[in-house]
């Protein structure tokens, strides 16, 4: 099975790459040529990607894996990016931007059951409530919500 990301969330505001340049600053990483690329390609899908679709982007900029991973490590670390496992042991990563940037910082996904298409679902809410069992994140809201089912294509 293939499994390919995509969103659903309004498409983001192009970056300059100044804009870029500046974002790693601010963060307090050095702003290099492969730092700038996987935040433009972030910026632009727009949704959870993995490291392998990440390579098979960039790879045509001369980039290697190695160093794609560790620039996706470092941007996490940072708080740039987040880091997400939905379920299927592969580790998705997506920009994160306030509201104004068009993407979320916390929102579902919706995974497909039958072709693994992975969304983003920003104009969905999920309401949850603590009770007594349950663990400490929930109350805290540090809980990732993810959804799965069949996708309109797969119907």
């Amino acid at each position: 099975m293939t499994v390919r990301s995509k969103s659903k969330a309004k498409a983001p505001k192009p970056a300059t790459v100044s804009d870029l340049q500046g974002t790693l600053r601010t963060a307090g990483l050095r702003s290099t040529a492969p730092r700038v690329a996987v935040l433009r390609y972030l910026t632009a899908t727009g949704g959870p990607v993995s490291h392998a679709e990440l390579f098979e982007a960039l790879a045509s900029e001369g980039f290697d894996r190695a160093t794609l991973y560790r620039n996706l490590i470092d941007l996490a670390d940072a708080g740039l990016v987040s880091r997400t496992d939905l379920g299927d042991h592969v580790w998705r990563y997506e920009l994160k931007l306030n509201d104004a940037g068009g993407h979320l910082v916390e929102h579902p996904h919706f995974v497909c059951t039958d072709c693994g298409v992975v969304s983003c679902l920003p104009g969905v809410a999920v309401r949850i409530t603590a009770s007594d069992v349950a663990p400490r994140a929930v109350a805290s809201q540090k809980v990732a919500v993810q959804l799965t089912g069949r996708c309109n294509a797969c119907g």
